[in-house]
């Protein structure tokens, strides 16, 4: 969708107009499960698809056709599914896109989830799956089959911070006529948009940085209206994993800061990475923006700044890195991101405790690896925390 307004603009006033709703500034809520029909003649009409208008929340909703069309906007696709997780729109896409027997290539290292989904396609459905490093176009011709249908990519890659040339990836997919598929969960639209580098679909975990402030469980997935009217009238509407109106205003409410918090979270984040790298009780840092992460590079090319979330490791083990979570006074310890809070987690034992060990150690996820996600506090108080708790480690 083109427009001539700024992202900031648009993260506030698109997919919505007064005029059509009373005058109503925020977006009402259609807190309906139906909706009525004037004949039975409307009613067939709609149900047959030649006229436009609402049926059943299940299948469309005005509060979340609103949330829909701004999210189409921000990552620059032509149409957006929502979603009641994030996991729900990964599951629907997925499944939108494969068949028994066919192959998946996946970035190397997923969300904890996000490979168990994938364990779950391959025990159930015979969906084989190879993960890769993504570094190079040979890594990735190599891995390809007749039977591979898509490219599913992470980048930043949760938690390692590890990040996948999309363009590179992309080009390649082309070639074979393979779909590519985005999580840009760790991004935001605001930072990064992979549609713009050649990828067909990208996927969020709105609960995150979409919505911003802990409230909300909620999924996106943007791509061209041919596949998301696909998977509407398949994945969507028969698994029913659908986001309900309330949720959906929360998230348009809280999108609605994104530019501006997105901002003080990478803001916050470069502070806090300085004083990461100087302290003697931190092993590594990994953060896309520091010029030392190893795919500084790729950064330059496909974000527009760092994101909010960090990844080090603690000199030690595994119990040096619980010591240093229990020692926190102001980080709470939690498995999300992209709160106004700062969160800590230990990847390892949380958010990645389903990933076998062998497997999680390929994936560079050691038993020393915290992962952060950098809250809009002062960042002067994040880094006492911190600080004080790793004194004692």
């Amino acid at each position: 969708m083109k427009t001539d307004k700024r992202f900031d603009t648009l993260v506030i006033h698109h997919g919505y107009d007064t005029k059509d709703h009373l005058g109503s500034l925020s977006v009402p809520i259609f807190q309906t499960s139906t909706f009525t029909f004037v004949t039975a003649e409307q009613g067939e009409a709609r149900f047959a698809g030649q006229e436009e208008g609402y049926i059943y929340s299940r299948l469309a909703n005005p509060t979340v056709r609103a949330l829909e069309e701004k999210m189409a906007c921000l990552e620059g696709g032509e149409a957006a599914l929502a979603f009641s997780s994030g996991m729900a729109a990964v599951s629907a896409v997925l499944m939108s896109l494969t068949k028994a027997n066919d192959h998946i290539i996946c970035s190397q290292g997923v969300y904890g989830c996000t490979f168990g989904l994938l364990q779950l396609l391959k025990n159930k459905y015979h969906i084989s799956h190879d993960f890769c490093a993504m570094e190079t176009e040979e890594e990735l011709r190599q891995l390809i089959r007749p039977e591979t249908v898509c490219i599913y990519v992470e980048t930043p890659i949760n938690p390692t911070m590890k990040l996948v040339d999309l363009q590179m990836v992309a080009n390649v997919a082309k070639e074979y006529g393979i779909a590519v598929v985005v999580d840009n969960t760790f991004c935001s639209p605001y930072l990064q948009q992979p549609l713009s580098l050649g990828c067909d679909i990208v996927i969020h975990s709105a609960t995150k940085y979409i919505g911003g402030h802990g409230d909300v469980i909620a999924g996106i997935a943007v791509g061209t209206k041919e596949t998301m009217t696909e998977i509407a009238k398949t994945t969507q509407k028969d698994v029913g994993g659908v986001l309900s109106p309330f949720d959906a205003w929360l998230l348009l409410r809280g999108v609605k800061t994104l530019a501006v918090r997105m901002e003080r979270h990478c803001d916050n984040a470069e502070k806090i990475v300085e004083q990461l790298k100087r302290h003697p009780r931190v092993a590594n840092v990994y953060y896309p923006a520091d010029v030392d992460h190893r795919d500084y590079s790729i950064y330059q090319k496909q974000m527009k700044r760092g994101g909010g979330l960090i990844s080090f490791e603690v000199n030690g083990t595994k119990a040096a890195a619980q010591r240093l979570l229990n020692h926190l006074r102001l980080i709470h310890i939690a498995v999300s991101l992209g709160d106004t809070e700062t969160l800590i987690q230990h990847p390892a034992t949380m958010t990645h405790a389903v990933v076998p060990e062998e497997v999680r150690k390929k994936m560079g996820i050691s038993d020393s690896l915290l992962r952060l996600s950098v809250g809009l506090e002062a960042w002067e108080d994040i880094w006492e925390d911190l600080e004080q708790a790793l004194n004692q480690l």
